[in-house]
This record gives C-alpha cells, structure tokens and sequence, in this order.
C-alpha cells in the first residue's frame, strides 16, 4: 500500500478474494497488540468496533485478549470467511454487515473503533464522522497497517513489478509503510492526541502461502478476472521459482499504528 492517499480501484471486490485472504494473508503479529496495551487499547472488557473487518484478522487478536468485538464489513463472504475461521480457533466474534460509514449501531457505543488495512477504502470524512458518534467521550480510534515493504530487487518488489504489468490500474506499489495521510484526518474531524509508532518485522510464508497472499490483494483477485488471475499467478509462480526458491520466505513488513482520542 502506498503512504500516499491512494485513490483506490475501482469496482474493486473482495468478496472474490474471501477464501484465499482468510486462507494466506498474514493477520497482524501478536507484538502489535502488546503494544497497543501502551495506549489502553484492547486491554480486556473492552467494546471494539473493527471497521472494514475482512477475514477478522485484527478483531481476532482483540477477541483473544478478552474484549467483546464487533467486526463490520460490506462483504458477506468476507464475514463468512471469518465466522469460520472464529469457529476453528475458538473465538466469539459479532459481525455485522454494514459500511464503516454507517455502522447501524447505536452513538457511545464503543470503547474503541479500529480499522485494519482499509482506511484508505472509506469515504474517511463519513466515517470520521460515524467513528466519533459510536464512540463513548474519550474513547479511542485505532488505524493499523502491517504493509510489504519493497526494496531494490526484493521479493515484494519483483512481485509488484508483476501487479503493474497484469493491471496498469494499481497504484499501490512502492509504499513505505507510512500512511501520514490519516493524521490529518484524525485531526481534522477534531480527534485530540494523536500518536503513532512503526516498527518493522517480516511476514512468514511458504512460496505457496504467497501466491495466495497476492493473489487476495486489490490489485488482483479483486479486480481482474478469473482468466487474468491465473495468467498473473502462473507469471508470478515462474519468478519464483527462478529467484525466490526458499522453503521458507521472511517478507519484510512494517507495523503502522495511528491513535486518536474521541472528545
């Protein structure tokens, strides 16, 4: 993801995407959540609104720190996804199906609203304005990345040299994990001490997990065909075994995390 504002794809949809997003994308790390707790966030016997929930990858990791979530997404086999992955690990999740700009649910609500990977999918103005309705005074907003980071020659870098090539469409590349962009959103809408950190630690996959893990990214699945996914996954397959052979792939990725407070 750039960190830029990024005009996003159009008709971009990732409901085609469910199964290998929930199957191959690398959810948050756990030391993101350690450090959250620094900002009295998902603490225990905390409501969590996950905007934008997808598979539930950063409601899970609340879940399983003993707060009461709520997931919310606009694609039904996004939640399906989820409710399954919850099911085989145990977990209890809410989920609606709804927009991060109109939740449904009712004002001072949560203790928390976070939003993992997807701000930059919002009409972020709205759903500034939905975030500060449902959240109790002096509860907290939470806008979380855990993006790849490309470097000269690298794999992720190989790899979106291949996105640009099969969709000329994706802007996403070339990013630094850095998303600046949110701050003035926070602030804007009047969202008081505002904080951030970043830190760096590398995704594990196998070459299988990979291919999946692109293939689930707006830039593909969501945005081309059937036939157009499997050119560029057969294309992406061919670099890999030329240059990127390894059992095991330590992918660069950094953690970007923004906390505002609600007046």
């Amino acid at each position: 993801m750039n960190d830029r504002p990024m005009k996003p794809i159009e008709r971009a949809d990732f409901g085609k995407t469910a199964a290998d997003y929930g199957t191959h994308r690398a959810g948050f790390p756990a030391s993101l959540f350690t450090r959250l707790k620094e900002w009295q966030i998902g603490t225990g016997d905390q409501t969590i609104v996950d905007l934008g929930t997808g598979t539930g990858t950063l409601a899970r990791g609340f879940a399983q720190n003993h707060n009461r979530v709520i997931g919310i997404d606009p694609a039904p086999a996004m939640l399906a996804q989820a409710c399954k992955i919850d099911a085989a690990e145990g977990i209890r999740i809410d989920y609606l199906c709804a927009s991060a700009e109109q939740t449904s649910l009712p004002g001072d609500y949560a203790d928390v609203v976070s939003a993992g990977q997807c701000w930059h999918w919002f009409d972020r103005a709205r759903a500034t304005e939905e975030v500060s309705r449902i959240l109790v005074p002096g509860g907290s907003v939470l806008i979380a990345h855990y993006d790849w980071i490309p470097q000269p020659g690298n794999l992720v870098r190989e790899t979106e040299k291949l996105i640009e090539a099969h969709n000329p469409a994706w802007r996403g590349g070339n990013s630094m994990g850095l998303h600046p962009a949110w701050l003035r959103d926070l602030g804007e809408a009047g969202f008081q001490r505002i904080e951030t950190f970043s830190y760096d630690e590398p995704a594990v996959y196998t070459a299988e997990g990979w291919r999946g893990r692109v293939r689930a990214s707006a830039g593909i699945a969501a945005s081309l065909d059937d036939a157009a996914v499997r050119r560029f996954d057969h294309d992406l397959k061919q670099v890999m075994e030329r240059r990127f052979a390894d059992e095991v792939l330590r992918v660069p990725h950094r953690v970007f995390a923004v906390r505002a407070v609600c007046n």
